[in-house]
């Protein structure tokens, strides 16, 4: 048995075992990449993760990211688009920018941490239909990605 000292664990992680990390998602309109993050973490990270979405400027969510979510098994349509205005007074972990809009647009971060992760607006895209849903569905399996390092991505992250 060998002499290796025990490290302390950060403070971030101790908080983290006693319950879910309370995570929102930011993005301008609320519409697409948010939409898929908190679907994406709803679905992936149940008991890890309470996940919630919001924009600065909300508009609906789009049908395209509906579909495209539907196609990777996750229902997304029951969500909608939500300011960050409704979750006044809340305290969330976590928030985590996902537009450089939001990440310099937005008044304030209800949360302990701010990550920032900008992805491709896949609402922007433009094209034929297949060339649209080709974005729309790269953007979400990237947003996957990323929802499947969490929590650690998060806690790692030094923004």
């Amino acid at each position: 048995m060998g002499n290796r000292a025990r490290r302390t664990r950060p403070e971030e992680v101790r908080w983290m075992e006693r319950r879910p990390l309370r995570v929102l998602f930011l993005c301008t309109h609320n519409s697409c990449r948010s939409q898929m993050a908190e679907g994406w973490a709803r679905h992936l990270k149940a008991g890890q993760i309470e996940a919630y979405s919001a924009g600065t400027a909300p508009t609906r969510v789009h049908p395209l990211a509906v579909r495209v979510m539907a196609e990777a098994g996750v229902d997304i349509g029951g969500q909608r688009a939500k300011s960050l205005g409704e979750f006044a007074g809340r305290e969330f972990d976590v928030a985590v920018t996902l537009c450089d809009d939001a990440r310099e647009g937005c008044p304030f971060f209800p949360a302990k941490k701010l990550v920032h992760r900008a992805f491709e607006d896949p609402a922007a895209a433009t094209g034929t239909e297949d060339e649209i849903l080709a974005v729309f569905r790269r953007v979400r399996d990237e947003i996957r990605v990323f929802v499947e390092g969490m929590p650690d991505n998060l806690l790692a992250n030094k923004n």
